[in-house]
């Protein structure tokens, strides 16, 4: 059945996905006016939930959220949508299977995109092993995303990823769940400060051997608790 905008399961998920917005302001993640997390309704009608065009990521409350289409088409919602949003999300919702897409511009994950590797080392420190095995590297960049094939073409690169490091442009966090997508981007950049910090000393990185990095990545999927009990932590503060 399909749910209604102003159903209590809609207006939980708008709620969430506007908390989800507000904590990545709160934690340094957004830029301007830019950027946006979608979240597709469980009801498996091809619908999506959106931030809108023009809101700074910390003034976003449920009200806010827009509902739109596979095709971009605004169904539901006062505000109107970035275009780029509606190309790189529907996208990535309708291609890469993924309910939850996060798509930011934050610093130092957007710094590892201008380096030769354009991205994370999963080897190096313990929050970048959590992501062993679930990141690709997009390195085309091809300008802004302003027509539905450079979504296409984006959503592609990710070959089934959690997570895409788009080559000068930014990164993409997809999950199952709001909170658990959340989780996932906070601690990637956290894993890219790291990163970051330790390349800036000018001493040789150390990275694990592969098989360890994979088994902290499992060991940290296999309970999701802590990425719930954060969630439920910004809710309370934010």
């Amino acid at each position: 059945m399909s749910l209604g905008f102003e159903s209590p399961e809609l207006r939980a998920l708008r709620a969430d996905l506007a908390l989800a917005l507000r904590a990545a302001a709160h934690h340094g993640l957004g830029e301007g006016v830019c950027n946006h997390f979608s979240l597709e309704l469980p009801d498996g009608s091809g619908r999506f939930l959106l931030n809108p065009r023009g809101l700074l990521w910390s003034e976003v409350q449920a009200d806010d959220i827009v509902m739109i289409d596979m095709h971009g088409a605004v169904l539901a919602g006062r505000h109107p949508v970035e275009p780029t949003a509606m190309h790189i999300h529907a996208a990535v919702h309708r291609i890469g299977r993924k309910a939850c897409v996060l798509h930011t511009h934050m610093p130092y994950a957007t710094a590892l995109t201008l380096t030769a590797r354009r991205g994370l080392d999963t080897t190096l420190s313990q929050n970048a092993m959590r992501f062993h095995g679930r990141v690709a590297v997009d390195a085309q960049y091809n300008g802004l995303a302003l027509d539905i094939s450079e979504g296409e073409r984006i959503a592609h690169s990710m070959n089934g990823a959690d997570v895409v490091f788009m080559g000068n442009h930014g990164v993409i966090v997809c999950g199952e769940r709001i909170d658990h997508a959340w989780d996932d981007l906070y601690y990637l950049e956290r894993a890219c400060m790291a990163q970051v910090l330790a390349a800036s000393t000018g001493s040789p990185l150390q990275p694990v051997e592969p098989a360890i990095a994979q088994r902290v990545c499992e060991q940290t999927l296999g309970e999701r608790l802590q990425s719930e009990l954060f969630f439920a932590a910004l809710r309370r503060q934010l």
